[in-house]
């Protein structure tokens, strides 16, 4: 069971939003934290990843049961029943507040704005087309979430990073929504491709992420990073020019393609530019 259980919320995809609260963490006082608090960071971007995901497919079942793109998931297909991912959901909400127990008291009062945003997101794709907005705020948190695990307290510049990192996330939302749309359309899932066209919804993802890139410059100015911040901003501002040319709509491959390769290696890319400012800081 724990095979599918991991399988069911994409594990590996834990690779978007991890990298952003480890970078938050460390921009917040431009040095190394506490490999204690870095761990309990991990543990509770773990904890509420697994938690979104295993809502998400618990709320969305009987719309993955009717897309054939998602009928073989694991609660359609049957591999797991729903009283067993609301056991994981359960126990994934339990680590991630033992981790928030651990860190700023301030944590944990703010842990029910995301868990609000895990809940909300599935519902957003039955009455609007942005949805993808929604998913982008919920994801785009793990870096305010390390700042704040480090400091304590909010400041400009993580407010920004969340920013940065709603608006990629939101946009590459809608590139990978491209693969539903036909689906999406007769079924009344409402989503960007089915409210403004193919070549609209690639359009207003490319803006997105023009956004995104100025988001988080203007968040290493609010920081006061140096150069090796901004190289690492301008590389990933590379990696989604990639995307967009590499982006074809009908061709599926190369939607999977720039959603699961070109965002996975960003994350690590920003990443890699903040530990590089760290380090010659």
């Amino acid at each position: 069971m724990i095979p599918a259980l991991l399988g069911m919320v994409r594990f590996q995809h834990t690779v978007f939003a991890l990298p952003f609260a480890f970078a938050g963490a460390l921009m917040a006082t431009n040095s190394v934290p506490p490999w204690s608090t870095l761990g309990w960071i991990l543990l509770a971007m773990v904890g509420a990843r697994s938690l979104a995901m295993a809502l998400n497919r618990i709320i969305d079942r009987r719309i993955d049961a009717a897309n054939p793109r998602t009928a073989g998931r694991h609660l359609p297909s049957g591999r797991l029943t729903t009283a067993q991912v609301w056991v994981f959901a359960g126990g994934s909400l339990a680590a991630m507040l033992v981790a928030v127990s651990q860190l700023p008291r301030i944590t944990w009062w703010l842990w029910p704005v995301p868990v609000a945003l895990f809940v909300l997101y599935p519902y957003t794709k039955r009455f609007t087309w942005a949805c993808h907005l929604v998913l982008g705020l919920s994801i785009g948190i793990a870096p305010i979430g390390g700042w704040i695990a480090v400091t304590g307290d909010f400041a400009v510049a993580p407010v920004l990073l969340w920013a940065g990192v709603a608006a990629w996330i939101a946009g590459f939302d809608i590139i990978y929504a491209l693969l539903d749309v036909d689906h999406d359309r007769g079924a009344g899932v409402r989503s960007v491709p089915v409210r403004f066209g193919e070549a609209g919804a690639l359009r207003m993802a490319a803006g997105l992420h023009l956004a995104a890139i100025a988001l988080l410059a203007v968040a290493g100015v609010a920081a006061s990073v140096s150069w090796p911040y901004y190289v690492g901003v301008g590389a990933c501002a590379v990696i989604l020019l990639w995307e967009h040319l590499t982006v074809r709509p009908g061709d599926d491959a190369r939607i999977q393609a720039a959603f699961g390769t070109a965002n996975g290696v960003m994350s690590l890319v920003f990443l890699a530019g903040v530990i590089a400012e760290v380090a010659v800081a």
